[in-house]
């Protein structure tokens, strides 16, 4: 049999059998795929139309990995059953649900591999009931689960994967035994589970997520959902993880564990699996852009029509990608939609004529480039393009919500603008220099930016765009440590933090050691909250989809006396919602805790007078800047 050319439709079904025996060993033993998931799923599914009870459909498949033995799970550990459109989804949900307002939770479906750990024992999902110890790989994974992120020292049920950045930033420089480097987060993940020796892993850095079930899950009401659906996709698939699809479950699980399971899935949950629909395209040339710390290339292509989608561009990720896909411009390239929203080169064949797509000096600047890792970069350390990108990154994370990279760039090229201290000190004159700029859309903007000189200390520290060190690990330094203490630790204290590592305290001491009258001078611009001081100690948090950004909210209610927080716990004084009859986590979680919810309407009636200014000369003018991603 040919297990590459064949036509599903001529072949009986013990053809098809044994052709899907064949490509379940390729991916689940040998790592090793020879077709897409979307190809795996089309043979999956023709098996189904023809022999709906064959015992493969049945089976749960797992990777190959090396353990030290097996493990029972205390609650089995199933696969689910899956849809590949709306349509599906909303037959299984009304066929189970009491109601048409039933509510559900919308949660990513990881591409890694299932893990169960009880506080002491990490364990693969195995055959569902019992799976592999895998607890020697401990010392590579970082745990992700609602309000942490650190070491895994607490129970969580989810995926192990590689975070995107993380392979990004850490796998062009990691090796494996023969020399080469990995493909993709899945093949890494899977590689590195295999490995009964991980010294080498430790010794490269290499770093695993376990990322709980729980961590993203958005609740919908089953009569929203298919207003809801196309939105929901474009948020998943801007997170920061591999995921193959979307899981929808009962957001009741009391009724969800009543529905009970069948040999092979829970009847409460289903995954939606991604199509990747594909289409043939040619590589007509490459723009290289700038990021925060280097150029990221851009594929501009042969217009091509993807689920009535016209594709022009697609993400390249990092110079890396280019090598190891061996892509030149010219070439036929697949192109497909990840997670059915982000265009992405898949595969290519080299074209007649091809030319490299790799540049020898930086658009902004002239200057030469280099690699470092698994990036290109530019080799002036005053480069204008990349200087924009920081100092717009850092402008996003003080929370000024008005001023957005074009708005940036004018301040640079206008008024001199070459670092915050330099924004802080900027006048409502200075902007009206500025073509765009009234008198109103000036004073909009200098306000919030004063409002910005107050600033939370790992705000602050977000904004250094030290890498790896985003608001979420800010905060995660600054409950051991005070602000001026972080700035004289060692790197061996700094790793010593749960969840920064030795790659983020080498990185962090270096900034502080390096650009300490950068920071004096900042420093003296800017008056410094330190949030677990503020007012008596009351925190809130936010939840639900609101008009304005978090941001907006979040500074109101700092302006009131409270703390800002991600999570909900028993500790937190208030939750703000924007619809208190969802069924989200943090309300759930705030009910079960007995915290006060105040419908967001009435949060905002409490402004005592106060009004955010949006007239029709300020409009959107300035809100050219994407949200902040609270996953960093």
């Amino acid at each position: 049999m040919d297990y590459l050319d064949f036509d599903l439709q001529r072949m009986s079904a013990g053809q098809i059998a044994e052709l899907l025996a064949y490509h379940d060993r390729r991916y689940w033993e040998l790592n090793a795929p020879e077709i897409s998931d979307a190809e795996y799923d089309r043979i999956t599914e023709r098996l189904r139309e023809l022999a709906p009870d064959h015992p493969l459909l049945n089976r749960i498949n797992t990777p190959s990995v090396s353990g030290d033995g097996k493990v029972r799970h205390k609650e089995p550990m199933l696969s689910l059953d899956k849809a590949y459109s709306l349509e599906e989804l909303l037959e299984w949900a009304r066929k189970y649900a009491r109601n048409e307002s039933e509510m559900l939770l919308v949660e990513p479906k990881y591409d890694g591999i299932s893990a169960s750990f009880d506080g002491r024992i990490l364990a693969t999902r195995g055959d569902g009931e019992t799976g592999e110890d895998i607890s020697g790989k401990l010392p590579l994974i970082e745990l992700e689960m609602p309000g942490y992120t650190g070491r895994p020292d607490r129970p969580a049920r989810g995926e192990i994967v590689i975070r995107d950045d993380d392979f990004r930033n850490i796998y062009g420089n990691i090796r494996k035994k023969d020399g080469g480097t990995y493909k993709n987060p899945r093949n890494a993940v899977a590689g590195i589970m295999g490995l009964k020796d991980i010294s080498a892993m430790i010794m490269q850095k290499a770093k695993l997520t376990l990322v709980d079930y729980t961590l993203i899950s958005e609740a919908v009401a089953l009569c929203d959902l298919a207003a809801k659906w196309e939105e929901l996709k474009t948020q998943f698939a801007a997170l920061p993880y591999p995921m193959d699809g979307i899981v929808l479950k009962f957001a009741d699980g009391e009724f969800r564990r009543q529905l009970g399971n069948t040999a092979h899935h829970p009847r409460g949950e289903i995954a939606y699996k991604f199509t990747n629909r594909s289409a043939k395209s040619r590589l007509l040339d490459v723009e290289w852009s700038f990021g925060k710390n280097c150029l990221t290339p851009v594929a501009l292509l042969e217009p091509v029509d993807i689920s009535g989608i016209t594709i022009k561009r697609a993400s390249l990720h990092n110079a890396q990608n280019l090598l190891d896909m061996d892509l030149m411009i010219g070439d036929s390239v697949t192109v497909e939609r990840a997670g059915d929203v982000i265009p992405f080169i898949a595969s290519r064949e080299a074209g007649t004529e091809r030319r490299t797509p790799f540049i020898t000096h930086c658009p902004a600047c002239g200057s030469s480039v280099i690699r470092k890792g698994p990036e290109l970069c530019c080799s002036n350390a005053g480069c204008p393009g990349a200087k924009l990108q920081l100092l717009t990154a850092a402008v996003r994370n003080l929370g000024i919500e008005r001023l957005g990279e074009p708005t940036v760039a004018k301040l640079i090229a206008s008024c001199g603008v070459r670092t915050l201290r330099d924004l802080f000190e900027l006048t409502e004159q200075d902007l009206l220099k500025i073509d765009g700029f009234g008198e109103k859309s000036a004073a909009n903007l200098i306000g919030e930016i004063r409002k910005a000189r107050e600033v939370d200390d790992y705000q602050l520290i977000a904004a250094l765009n030290i890498p790896n060190v985003g608001m979420n690990i800010a905060k995660m330094m600054l409950e051991k440590y005070s602000f001026e203490q972080l700035r004289t630790l060692s790197e061996t204290e700094l790793s010593e933090i749960p969840g920064i590592g030795p790659e983020r305290a080498a990185a962090f001491a270096a900034a502080m050691r390096e650009r300490t009258a950068e920071l004096d001078e900042l420093l003296g611009a800017v008056t410094l909250r330190h949030p677990d001081a503020v007012g008596s100690g009351q925190t809130i948090c936010f939840t639900g989809k609101m008009p304005e950004k978090r941001s907006f909210y979040e500074n109101l209610a700092r302006e009131r006396g409270y703390r800002p927080v991600d999570s909900v716990t028993a500790a937190l004084t208030l939750l703000v919602a924007a619809d208190i009859n969802d069924n989200s986590s943090k309300l759930r979680n705030a009910r079960k805790y007995g915290v006060p919810i105040l419908p967001l309407q009435e949060f905002l009636a409490g402004d005592a007078g106060e009004s955010r200014d949006d007239g029709a000369e300020s409009g959107n003018e300035f809100s050219d800047l994407p949200l902040f991603d609270t996953l960093s």
